[in-house]
């Protein structure tokens, strides 16, 4: 059993007193409408059985366990009003859209408790140039980058720049700066791929605002972890270490996704005692030096290089489908974590974890992250349908599905989650990869290597 304790600018403990607060008889609000937010009311309701929970705007596999609410996640006003009608004891935020238009702001002014960064923390997410900044001033390791608004400019940068190794080609990371939906990072391998990025985002502005800025930083080389945290201003406590797949294809081929599936724990990738030095240690600082009001999560993308970990992005909020991996394994009261680090108590919390192997395989639409069809009947979910723990279950989180005359159907481009947990990261990966085979709906992809990697050095 892994117990992780909380990385804090200040050794001082403070007593946790949370004997107030009711668990079971709490009015929880969810907000975001993905496996993510999905997998976040599954495990609130382990220890929350009796509560009320509600979910804006859900989807159809939440309707099930949740009261789904049809607002825009956006629409901070009337969500606030909302809740404040009825009586909401926590809100946790999923999306990322609802965090950087304010939504932590506007809950605190009415006294409402809300899990996640206010508007100006958030723009370590909503922009990748502030990220960039943050982490330069505060010695955080991460790759050299340059920042561009103008096509021509960033073309004739790309002539000043060498290939990493001598006789391959120039590769370059080209990023959007502002939110894209996990589509606005380009991997360059030469550069006809660079220009092609760059015409992409400064000439087509094929995300509008997003790219009216673009960075061009350099490639770095080695495995990817993703590590969330929380944080509740002073101090940072880890979660199990997991690994996204971003490519849509099988060997890490096609264009960059929301992401295609994760396993955890993501292990020996990094030193985690170098990460909370380097990485967590520095963040806090810089979260504090800046007045930054953050009690929510951090996620951080990392690299580990031969220099060492570095940092390739920040996201301020539960990563998807990282969360779908992580929260299974988690042993801890997750609706007592999460109002700790709003009250400002992580030191007094330690995180316990199931000694299990977690892996998550996204079921998408074929075509995905590009056009793709909605509407497609789902079948073989009922054979799910009784899995209370995943300790000898599979379960599904559904992503992007919705219900009509009692029957699941596709509604985007992510559309489900089916996570498996075992004693061993490959025989976690053949009962996911054996369980999928009960699902189907016209169309479906899904990658078939998402650990596997891993799981044959085991």
């Amino acid at each position: 059993m892994t117990v992780y304790l909380a990385v804090s600018l200040n050794s001082k403990l403070s007593s946790l007193n949370l004997s107030n607060v009711f668990f079971n008889n709490m009015n929880i609000l969810i907000i975001g409408s993905g496996g993510r937010e999905h997998a976040i009311i599954w495990k609130l309701k382990e220890t929350s059985k009796d509560g009320n929970f509600f979910c804006i705007p859900g989807n159809g596999g939440v309707s099930k366990i949740a009261k789904c609410v049809d607002f825009e996640p956006t629409d901070v006003k009337k969500i606030t009003k909302w809740a404040l009608e009825n009586k909401i004891d926590l809100t946790v935020v999923g999306p990322e859209g609802a965090l950087a238009a304010g939504i932590v702001d506007e809950f605190q002014k009415n006294g409402l408790k809300i899990f996640g960064p206010d508007e100006k923390a958030a723009k370590l997410e909503s922009s990748k140039i502030f990220a960039k900044n943050f982490m330069e001033k505060y010695n955080i390791p991460t790759a050299k980058y340059e920042v561009f608004d103008n096509y021509e400019s960033a073309v004739s940068y790309l002539s000043t720049l060498s290939p990493v190794k001598s006789g391959t080609q120039l590769s370059t990371v080209v990023k959007a700066d502002g939110l894209c939906a996990g589509k606005g990072v380009f991997v360059c391998e030469s550069k006809e791929e660079s220009v092609y990025a760059l015409n992409k985002l400064l000439k087509e502005k094929i995300f509008g605002k997003s790219s009216e800025r673009i960075i061009i930083e350099e490639k770095l080389e080695g495995g990817e972890v993703s590590i969330m945290a929380f944080c509740d201003g002073e101090n940072i406590l880890p979660l199990l270490p997991s690994q996204d797949h971003k490519r849509v294809f099988d060997n890490d081929k096609g264009p960059n996704t929301g992401g295609m599936g994760a396993y955890a724990p993501a292990e020996n990738i990094v030193d985690m005692k170098v990460v909370e030095k380097e990485i967590f240690f520095n963040f806090l600082r810089g979260v504090k030096n800046e007045g930054l009001n953050f009690k929510g999560i951090i996620y951080v993308g990392i690299i580990s290089t031969k220099n060492g970990p570095k940092v390739l992005e920040f996201n301020v909020r539960f990563g998807d489908p990282e969360t779908q991996s992580v929260l299974p394994l988690m042993k801890s009261n997750l609706a007592e974590i999460l109002l700790s680090t709003i009250e400002g108590k992580l030191n007094k919390i330690k995180l316990e974890w199931y000694n299990k192997k977690a892996v998550c395989v996204v079921l998408t639409s074929v075509g995905y992250p590009g056009t793709f069809e909605m509407d497609k009947k789902i079948s073989g979910l009922e054979k799910f349908e009784s899995s209370s723990t995943l300790l000898h279950n599979t379960i599904v989180f559904h992503a992007a599905t919705k219900v009509f005359n009692d029957a699941f159907y596709t509604s985007g481009g992510r559309v489900l989650n089916v996570v498996s947990l075992s004693d061993t990261l490959d025989s976690a990966r053949k009962k996911v990869y054996e369980d999928i085979q009960k699902i189907k709906f016209d169309n479906m992809h899904y990658r078939r290597d998402i650990g596997k990697r891993i799981a044959n050095s085991e």
